[in-house]
């Protein structure tokens, strides 16, 4: 595992859509860019204060309800699973975007009250507008943004399926990072239980020393932390494992999910999921079998599976765009039909 600090990359160096690919994506790295969204006009109203925070959002609402996780102050903005993984420490109430935005004020003012967080709001079908007046024009035409609101909050360790370029609007934000491979030292917890979607880390949550975890001290020891004021943007590839802490009583995160690297409507995660129940309870020999295979066809570690044959007879092993990721597709789903 590596333990380097996250990479800064100057806004000079992101010109356009491909400098951001080139310069940001493709590294595969966690990166962060100061003042990238420091030329919004939700970042300059948030500026001013929270008052003028509140009522430029509130002119987006469309009425439409979300939900949001409700906290009381004993859990101090910290969201969890409860005293076992099979409940919560909050509890789920649906509102209005504007409602919710009085809530986090009143509990901002009075931290007695709890805490108030709504998450990947989708910005399109509940503040309509709000793109298009805050935008990052290196980004790929469209993908679209998500809002994250609320008062001090700390968000278990988990990872995302997709890119993530996370803005900074309001508030600080502290982001605890683990690479794709610490996984197993994580000790995670369930994949269909879960408090948004995806599986936390049950260990870093967890009080330092935890007998219940003995390969994460090491690997906490390791972290890599990035700090970000407003107006900063961090870009977190597909599958890192972050821990997010909201710093301060009102907090506005916009974020931008996307799969930089797609050939097509698949997902690997799916993939994953298939494979699990097609290989994972084979005997051990058979399941390094397996592996090898992997590795030869899709990991490729040594290259091209066809390297030693030319272009022209590499068949569906061809370059995808070449209209084999089709070919490839209409071979699986007739498999999976049992034809």
């Amino acid at each position: 595992m590596a333990d380097l600090p996250v990479a800064e990359i100057p806004l000079s160096a992101i010109t356009d859509e491909t400098a951001f690919l080139r310069e940001v994506v493709a590294p595969c790295r966690p990166a962060i860019l100061r003042r990238a969204c420091a030329d919004w006009l939700v970042y300059r109203e948030g500026k001013r204060s929270v008052k003028y925070l509140q009522a430029y959002l509130t002119a987006f609402d469309n009425g439409n309800p979300a939900q949001a996780f409700i906290g009381g102050d004993a859990i101090a903005g910290r969201y969890h699973y409860g005293d076992r993984t099979d409940g919560f420490n909050f509890v789920r109430e649906t509102m209005k975007i504007g409602q919710a935005l009085e809530r986090i004020t009143q509990c901002a003012e009075d931290p007695a009250q709890g805490t108030v967080y709504m998450g990947s709001l989708p910005a399109d079908s509940h503040l309509p507008g709000f793109a298009e007046a805050n935008s990052l024009p290196f980004l790929p035409r469209g993908i679209r943004p998500r809002l994250w609101i609320g008062n001090v909050s700390s968000i278990p360790c988990h990872y995302d399926t997709f890119d993530n370029m996370a803005c900074v609007v309001a508030g600080r934000r502290s982001f605890t990072l683990y690479p794709p491979e610490a996984i197993s030292d994580l000790y995670v917890g369930p994949i269909d239980h879960t408090m948004a979607g995806q599986p936390i880390s049950l260990a870093a949550g967890a009080p330092p020393g935890d007998p219940r975890y003995p390969r994460f001290q090491a690997l906490h020891d390791r972290a890599i932390v990035a700090e970000l004021e407003p107006g900063d943007a961090l870009y977190l590839p597909k599958l890192w494992w972050h821990a997010v802490e909201a710093r301060d009583n009102w907090n506005l995160l916009v974020n931008y999910w996307w799969d930089a690297f797609s050939a097509g409507p698949d997902a690997p995660f799916t993939t994953m999921m298939l494979a699990m129940i097609a290989i994972a309870e084979r005997p051990s020999p058979e399941r390094a079998a397996w592996r090898a295979f992997f590795d030869h066809y899709v990991f490729r570690p040594d290259g091209h599976p066809l390297a030693h044959l030319p272009e022209d007879r590499h068949g569906i092993l061809g370059p995808l765009d070449k209209g084999n990721y089709g070919r490839i597709r209409a071979m699986v789903m007739q498999l999976l039909r049992g034809n």
